[in-house]
């Protein structure tokens, strides 16, 4: 095998109340990545489109170079006489903004790794790769989250219960739930919008978010869409970040008066999210979404689709 191609999916993290310890992922947008074997040892970009040239090719500050240098190098201690015989090049199209808050970084991550590891032989299983997409978040935003990169790699609900050490719980996927995912022309950086938030919080609110965090989850395994919207209620963080969005209350108000069974922040913003019952539903959703969008004069995409139950999908190989 000399090529493998391989699309990963945008990905809403956080998701309301499940700060940082929730993600799913959605059918669309996604970025695709292209490794081929090389003579020449290491990790090297080759090539990257649909980034107006903002990301860096050099593969120790690029996310999907880090993740794959991260891999090969783990599969080299394996087995050098295997694995430390051949490079990878990198091509990479984005199809996802960045800083949209779809988790472009990650998507970009976790198609580079699943090719590279496929490229290799398949020798690490699915949920073996998560360490390694990680590493590509700690180069994105400062620390190795896995609310993104593990839904994209595994795809529907992953829920994060522990970092120290690595628990990640895969939940069900809801049947009757769709999303609609609103991308304005906007962009705001993980950085930042974490430097909004607070370092303390009450009891009260505390109490409130581990209720609603507990009622979302319920809500997944009992495939009851309304349980999931009512249960998206964040008193902690989405207050702080609303500020850094311009248009989220109005979009908000809209969706929910349009059908929504509850609406929230993509992970870190701008992009908005919203649950409904129906495809139809959705549509509606979206269309209320980006007219309050637009009386804003923001431009805005909306993407429609059920929870992706695959994540990242091996396309060509040769």
């Amino acid at each position: 095998m000399r090529s493998v191609t391989v699309f990963a999916p945008a990905t809403v993290a956080n998701v309301g109340s499940a700060f940082d310890v929730l993600g799913f992922a959605v059918a669309a947008p996604g970025d695709t990545v292209t490794v081929r074997r090389s003579d020449k040892p290491g990790v090297t970009i080759a090539k990257i489109t649909g980034d107006n040239g903002a990301l860096s090719k050099d593969p120790s500050k690029n996310t999907a170079g880090v993740s794959v240098l991260a891999l090969l190098k783990h599969l080299e201690s394996l087995n050098r006489d295997t694995f430390g015989t051949f490079g990878i090049e990198i091509f990479l199209t984005k199809g996802l903004p960045i800083g949209s808050g779809l988790g472009s970084s990650s998507a970009s991550t976790v198609a580079a790794v699943v090719a590279a590891n496929e490229l290799c032989g398949a020798p690490l299983s699915r949920e073996q790769l998560l360490p390694f997409a990680m590493e590509g978040e700690r180069i994105a935003c400062g620390a190795a989250h896995a609310d993104n990169v593990a839904p994209a790699l595994l795809g529907g609900f992953v829920l994060i219960r522990s970092y120290d050490p690595l628990d990640v719980v895969h939940l069900p996927t809801p049947s009757h739930t769709w999303v609609t995912v609103i991308s304005p022309s906007l962009e705001l950086k993980t950085q930042d919008a974490r430097k909004v938030l607070k370092r303390s919080v009450s009891l009260e609110s505390a109490i409130s978010q581990w209720g609603n965090v507990a009622a979302l989850v319920a809500g997944i395994y009992k495939n009851d869409v309304g349980l999931m919207g009512r249960a998206l209620e964040d008193r902690i963080v989405e207050p702080e970040r609303a500020q850094l969005i311009p248009g989220y209350a109005a979009a908000k108000k809209a969706a929910l008066a349009a059908g929504a069974a509850g609406c929230s922040i993509s992970g870190s913003g701008p992009s908005v999210f919203a649950f409904t019952d129906s495809e139809d539903a959705a549509h509606r959703v979206g269309a209320a979404m980006r007219e309050a969008f637009a009386a804003l004069e923001i431009s805005s995409i909306p993407y429609v689709s059920q929870i992706n139950s695959s994540g990242a999908v091996v396309t060509h190989k040769e």
